[in-house]
């Protein structure tokens, strides 16, 4: 299947940590041209130059996406740099709130933090290559939700209300652009195998069941209809999709990749 992402400009928040890093080196295997956005950039320019030794172009932009001026300077630079609009944007970054506790417990300053973080940082990398995409009329958005923003969760208050809303943001932008052309959608992914899963959640399955990690692990996948828990793979192949010429009569959607766990 050709996606038709080769030299399209590809803009990621959060490309260089976890599943953000899997989603970007995917793009970048599809012959897309980088724009690379984070507050930290160290980790973002060590993988820009890995991918431009292979050949892909990477052009790498800090910014604190919860700030707008500084979003909207970063992605006036790319464009600079790149001499036209950006073509796809997919907004990775996020944070997880405060684990565990209730919402009574959640301080207002820990609710604002997540929501500035998930929802803010959203809107601002949203609003500030909305215009070009206008422009030429064409453009995706991809936003990374999470399927707690598609069911609720106790002790995570923060966090699943910070998705819910970035569902909301998606639907909204879907109908006010969609008449140029431009596809909004949400991939929501459940919980994602690698260290956090293994060395936080299947560590305290495995102390408080008295299992082994292993057994955790299955244990966790069970709740799940394919009983098997997503890889950052599986993201990476939604965003690609949701992003591609294939996806073209695709918006609004928030597509759940857990083995079926929110959405049924």
């Amino acid at each position: 299947m050709n996606l038709e992402l080769e030299n399209k400009i590809v803009a990621l928040t959060g490309p260089a940590k976890g599943m953000g890093e899997v989603i970007t080196r995917a793009f970048a295997a599809h012959g897309a041209r980088l724009v690379l956005l984070a507050r930290d950039t160290a980790p973002v320019e060590r993988l820009a130059d890995e991918l431009r030794t292979s050949g892909s172009e990477a052009f790498v932009a800090g910014c604190d996406i919860t700030d707008a001026e500084a979003t909207e300077a970063a992605v006036q630079a790319a464009i600079a740099h790149y001499g036209r609009a950006i073509d796809v944007l997919v907004n990775i970054a996020g944070g997880s709130g405060p684990i565990g506790k209730t919402g009574t417990q959640t301080t207002a300053e820990e609710f604002r933090q997540i929501v500035d973080l998930n929802m803010i940082g959203c809107f601002n990398t949203i609003h500030a290559v909305a215009p070009g995409m206008i422009a030429q009329k064409a453009g995706r958005i991809v936003n990374v939700g999470g399927t707690f923003g598609m069911r609720g969760r106790a002790g995570r208050m923060a966090y699943s209300a910070s998705k819910w809303g970035l569902r909301g943001i998606t639907k909204s932008f879907a109908l006010e652009l969609g008449a140029h052309n431009i596809n909004v959608n949400t991939v929501a992914p459940g919980m994602v195998d690698g260290p956090r899963f293994r060395d936080k959640v299947c560590a305290d399955i495995a102390a408080r069941e008295r299992i082994s990690l292993e057994d955790a692990a299955a244990r966790h996948a069970a709740d799940y209809a394919l009983a098997r828990v997503s890889t950052s793979a599986d993201v990476a192949d939604a965003c690609l999709f949701l992003a591609s010429a294939r996806a073209r009569q695709i918006t609004g959607v928030d597509l759940p990749v857990d083995g079926g766990w929110a959405a049924l």
